[in-house]
């Protein structure tokens, strides 16, 4: 909990959703229940999105360009 400020309840529903999403199995360790990562889903889902990215790389770098025109152009005016 200490690591990410969050309470304990807060955590538990955060492990449900992942659970629910079968992204997390949870296990059974006398009174604890430790879970353990799903990975095969995740990787799936970085299989798909693959072709996507370099599209979203090239978005992005675009937008960065203008941005930094922009900044440069108000600075040119003063502001």
């Amino acid at each position: 909990m200490k690591p990410f400020n969050l309470s304990q309840p807060s955590i538990s529903k955060h492990l449900k959703v992942l659970e629910d999403a079968g992204l997390v199995t949870r296990g059974r360790d006398a009174q604890r229940r430790p879970r353990t990562l799903v990975a095969a889903p995740l990787m799936e889902v970085a299989e798909w999105l693959e072709p996507y990215r370099w599209l979203w790389e090239q978005q992005f770098a675009s937008l960065d360009r203008h941005l930094k025109m922009t900044k440069k152009k108000e600075k040119a005016r003063g502001r």
